[in-house]
């Protein structure tokens, strides 16, 4: 498969490492070790799919552009807009022309992302009570100079977006909406610190900081025959997960552990799921929207509350 890259910033850069030679041509008009600044220099016939890698307000255009040139494409996660019927729009061109739209969350494709939705799928946990997951990086100061990032909801539609795909990942629709339950500016114009809360079946709580000098992740998901816990991402390595088996009526549950220790996987495992999916006729004029378009439907309603929340 042919691609373009578009956007050759620190993603742009990750996903034409991962191509490879697959990569025939890198645009970006702000970027001058791209081979052209406009994708319309660029000939039709000369790329199967993009890899679009741009900043948030630029993607609906070039996505709509590209779907309706018949071209695939992975575009960067959030897919979001003011206006929800712009996914819609973009679903049914994607159809029309029988070509995959997919959004890349690539931690759906951490082992230890993997072994969680199996754990879940299989009820090792029994019905679930609780689940808490935080995400943090040391990126504001990265963020607040930045010329596009420190802007609208922040750290929501960064990390937090992540976040809500992962609950998304494991469980689908949880069902009741997340809501806002403390938005801070600690260091930047937007929002570094967000805390989330569902309260339906199963109490969910999110939590996404720019303010975690060592980068983190975690996840503690609850029920009523045990726990399974994560720590820690590949990239940041080593990554745990652990999963306990609870001892009735009380007692030290048994418990199994794997830790890895390996570089991130994730990007080169998200391009050739896409490759498979761009290859296989069942999937054309599908992609991944369907969750875009949930997700996009919660984060407008966050921003709403953050909108009044904001300190």
């Amino acid at each position: 498969m042919r691609v373009v890259v578009i956007g050759l910033g620190v993603q742009g850069k990750k996903r034409q490492a991962v191509a490879g030679e697959e990569c025939v041509l890198t645009v970006d008009p702000q970027n001058s070790a791209a081979d052209t600044d406009d994708l319309a220099k660029v000939p039709p016939e000369s790329y199967d799919a993009a890899l679009v890698c741009t900043p948030d307000a630029a993607k609906p255009d070039l996505l709509r552009f590209l779907l309706s040139s018949g071209k695939h494409v992975l575009v960067e996660k959030p897919l979001i807009h003011d206006d929800e019927t712009v996914l819609t729009d973009l679903q049914e061109t994607a159809r029309a022309r029988n070509v995959v739209c997919y959004t890349a969350y690539n931690h759906r494709f951490e082992p230890h992302f993997v072994r969680m939705k199996t754990c879940l799928e299989e009820g090792r946990l029994g019905t679930i009570y609780s689940v808490r997951l935080f995400y943090g990086n040391g990126t504001a100061r990265l963020v607040r100079d930045s010329d596009w990032r420190d802007r609208g909801n922040g750290v929501l539609n960064d990390l937090g977006s992540h976040l809500l795909d992962t609950i998304l990942f494991w469980f689908g629709d949880p069902g009741e909406a997340f809501t806002v339950t403390s938005c801070r500016r600690f260091e930047n114009r937007a929002p570094d610190h967000v805390t989330l809360r569902s309260d339906g079946h199963m109490l969910i709580q999110l939590e996404a900081s720019l303010l975690s000098w060592r980068n983190d992740f975690s996840a503690d998901i609850y029920g009523d025959q045990g726990s399974a816990h994560i720590s820690s991402l590949c990239k940041w390595g080593p990554s745990s997960f652990v999963l306990r088996n609870r001892i009735l009526p009380s007692g030290r549950p048994e418990e199994t552990v794997e830790t890895l220790t390996k570089t991130d996987t994730t990007w080169a495992l998200e391009y050739d799921h896409f490759k498979t999916l761009c290859g296989d006729p069942r999937a054309a004029g599908f992609g991944n929207l369907d969750n875009d378009i949930w997700l996009l439907s919660a984060l407008s309603r966050l921003s709403d509350e953050i909108g009044e929340r904001v300190q």
